[in-house]
C-alpha cells in the first residue's frame, strides 16, 4: 500500500483527488495540506511513498517545495498550468496532470506510479554483487549486455537507448529510465539528467552543464550537481 500525501490550497481540488483515489485500492492518503510548509512538517514525521502536488500555492510554491526535498518521494503534479510542465520534468516528477483531470487520466498516472513504487521494493531483480551483466528485452529478442560496455543510457519517453562503446546502433528497449537505474551498480552509473545515466568509466570531461564521454556529449542538470560531485570527489566550476 502507498502511503499518499495531497497537496493544494483549494479545499475542492483537494476533494476531487480524494474521490478519485476512492477508484484506487493500494494508496492510501495520509493527509490533505493547503500549503508546503504543512506539507514539510509531516514529510518530516511520515513515510510519504507519493505526492499529489499543486503548482500554484501562496507561500512555497510546489516547485520550490519539490526543489527544497532532499528526499523525495514519487511526484505527480495537479495543476492548471500547462506551461510548468518543463520545470516539473526537469524536476523528475513522475506525472503532470493539467486541471480538469479526466479519471482515466488519472487513473493511468496513479498505475504508473503503482508500477514504480513495486520496482523500488524490489520486483525487479537488484544488483548482485560481482555481477557483470542484465539481459533486457529489444525488438522481440533478449540481448545480454555487460556493464562495462555501456557507454551512457538515454531515456526517451517510454523506451530507453542503452549506447554501447563500439556500436554506432544503440539498443532499444521499450521500458523506463528509472526502471532501468534499479538494475545498475551504483558504483558505476551515474544520472546526470533526467533523461541520461552515464558510466563514469567513460567520462571524459565535466564542466557545468555538459559532460562528455568518449563519443558523446551529454547535458548535465544541476538536479545531479551533488552527485557528480560525489562521483568525482571534488566541486567543478
Amino acid at each position: 500500500m502507498m502511503r499518499c500525501l495531497l497537496i493544494d490550497d483549494e479545499p475542492l481540488a483537494l476533494d476531487l483527488i480524494e474521490d478519485n483515489l476512492k477508484h484506487v485500492n493500494y494508496i492510501q492518503v495520509i493527509g490533505r495540506c493547503r500549503t508546503a510548509a504543512e506539507a514539510i512538517a509531516i514529510l518530516q514525521t511520515e513515510q510519504v511513498d507519493l505526492l499529489f502536488c499543486d503548482i500554484h500555492m501562496p507561500g512555497l510554491n510546489g516547485l520550490q517545495l519539490v526543489k527544497s526535498l532532499v528526499t523525495k518521494p514519487m511526484i505527480i503534479f495537479v495543476t492548471a498550468y500547462e506551461k510548468f510542465a518543463i520545470d516539473g520534468f526537469e524536476l523528475d516528477v513522475l506525472d503532470y496532470l493539467v486541471k480538469p483531470v479526466p479519471l482515466d487520466r488519472f487513473l493511468k498516472a496513479c498505475q504508473k506510479a503503482h508500477q514504480y513504487f513495486e520496482l523500488n521494493k524490489g520486483s525487479v531483480p537488484q544488483v548482485q554483487p560481482g555481477k557483470k551483466h542484465f539481459f533486457i528485452h529489444s525488438d522481440y529478442t533478449l540481448i545480454k549486455i555487460s556493464f562495462d560496455d555501456i557507454e551512457y543510457i538515454e531515456g526517451v519517453k517510454d523506451y530507453v537507448k542503452i549506447n554501447l562503446a563500439g556500436q554506432q546502433k544503440p539498443v532499444l528497449s521499450r521500458t523506463s529510465i528509472k526502471a532501468l537505474e534499479l538494475q545498475l551498480p551504483v558504483e558505476l552509473f551515474y544520472r546526470v539528467h533526467k533523461s541520461y545515466i552515464i558510466n563514469v568509466d567513460y567520462v571524459t570531461q565535466i564542466r557545468r552543464g555538459k559532460i562528455k564521454t568518449l563519443h558523446s556529449e551529454l547535458p548535465l542538470s544541476d538536479n545531479y550537481r551533488d552527485r557528480i560531485h560525489k562521483m568525482i570527489g571534488k566541486d567543478f566550476a
